[in-house]
């Protein structure tokens, strides 16, 4: 997985942790420092914190920015409007489920103690070699440049995404355990799902021009050819792809479905067809930039045999595990931690029975009380004071001995 969103070329960045906590305070400074005479009806809320999780917050704006980028991802797939919002329509009901899963998911991270530095730089200094940006400051001010955000918010975002996936690998995936007799009796159950037509498997590494200009378009076009020497020469595709991919694939490495004869487009179909594995194509031109595509198997007609699917049918069963694993460590995490949550948005991950009512400091109001409830309670206490200790007799009013 891609850590982080690119800003404009990968994604519009979500409000960072850092950026929140600025905004609220300068909300509280501007509270405090107005006129005491200011209407009610004259105070303009700046930012509202929607959830509370451990140490950190979730804003109304962090949820906003959220939708836009999940809508924003459902165009670039090409759904209609209708598609569109019926996806929308769900996903609403879980932007707040999600944000809270990977706050808990860094949190984690954090209480493991597991180290990403390394691979946070070798991520950032990716990004710096591809676009040859060798001077420190002038890489920091291209990131803010294309992202709108700091290089300090970018990397932390980078980070972050690193850390959240290597808690799920070391925490979820690691325990989940395929025996080689599942595996056997889950092909000898769907062996008729495993008699192939002759089909080829390959990756994809989009380089995106679209919107730029006459050179941009020939950066691009520049950028993808350097990408098909490199992948030539031995570099991992799956990394080429993670850094430099603008596919909705390259989360996926850039896996693609399958393909049987006569799906591609012609001239593709003729680059890949009879290809041995591991062969990249020259760049092609499509709609939205330059394609590269990588071999990763030819699959001939017939029955598969077991050994051919053995990975395919354990990645099936695993998922199948996964997603259920994944929920109930989300859960888990959820009782272990102290949450807040306004009453008009809610959890659909939410721990059973887990109280998680939102605590409003505003509401909170000094107690009053009238001068014979004080006299009364001072009369109390002396009442209390003239009492004898347990084990002692009074002498006076300062002095006790035992018996």
């Amino acid at each position: 997985m891609r850590p982080g969103r690119l800003g404009r070329l990968h994604g519009a960045a979500p409000l960072s942790h850092n950026d929140s906590m600025r905004i609220c305070v300068l909300a509280l400074c501007a509270g405090a420092l107005a006129p005491a005479s200011l209407p009610a009806a004259d105070t303009v809320v700046v930012e509202q914190i929607v959830a509370k999780v451990n140490g950190d917050i979730i804003t109304r704006s962090d949820l906003n920015r959220a939708r836009r980028e999940m809508e924003m991802n459902l165009r670039q797939r090409g759904l209609n409007p209708q598609q569109i919002a019926d996806a929308m329509k769900q996903a609403d009901k879980d932007i707040l489920r999600d944000r809270i899963d990977n706050l808990l998911l860094i949190q984690r991270g954090k209480e493991l103690d597991i180290n990403v530095d390394a691979e946070v730089t070798k991520y950032l200094g990716g990004i710096q070699l591809e676009n040859k940006i060798a001077d420190p400051e002038k890489f920091q001010s291209w990131i803010r440049e294309q992202t709108g955000m700091t290089y300090e918010d970018f990397k932390a975002e980078a980070k972050n995404s690193i850390l959240t996936n290597r808690v799920i690998g070391q925490e979820v995936y690691s325990k989940v355990n395929i025996p080689k007799e599942e595996v056997a009796a889950f092909y000898e159950k769907n062996k008729k799902n495993f008699v192939r037509k002759e089909r080829v498997f390959l990756r994809e590494l989009l380089v995106s021009d679209a919107g730029k200009d006459a050179a941009g378009k020939a950066a691009a076009e520049k950028k993808a050819k350097d990408l098909v020497t490199r992948a030539r020469r031995g570099e991992r595709f799956t990394d080429l792809v993670r850094d430099n991919s603008d596919g909705q694939t390259a989360k996926q490495g850039g896996m693609l479905d399958p393909f049987e004869k006569g799906i591609l487009r012609k001239d593709m179909e003729d680059m890949v067809w009879d290809r041995p594995r591991g062969y990249v194509t020259d760049p092609i031109r499509v709609d939205a930039g330059w394609l590269i595509l990588r071999v990763e198997d030819h699959q001939k007609e017939g029955q598969a045999e077991l050994g051919d699917v053995e990975g395919e049918i354990r990645e099936r069963l695993a998922q199948q595990q996964v997603g259920p694993k994944m929920r109930e460590y989300l859960t888990e995490l959820r009782k272990n931690a102290f949450l807040e949550i306004r009453d008009d948005y809610s959890d659909t991950g939410a721990a059973p029975g887990q109280r998680t009512t939102w605590n409003d400091p505003a509401m909170l109001r000094a107690e009053t009380v009238t001068k014979e409830e004080v006299a009364a309670t001072a009369r109390v206490k002396r009442l209390l004071y003239m009492l004898p200790i347990p084990g002692t007799s009074i002498m006076d009013s300062r002095k006790s001995s035992s018996k």
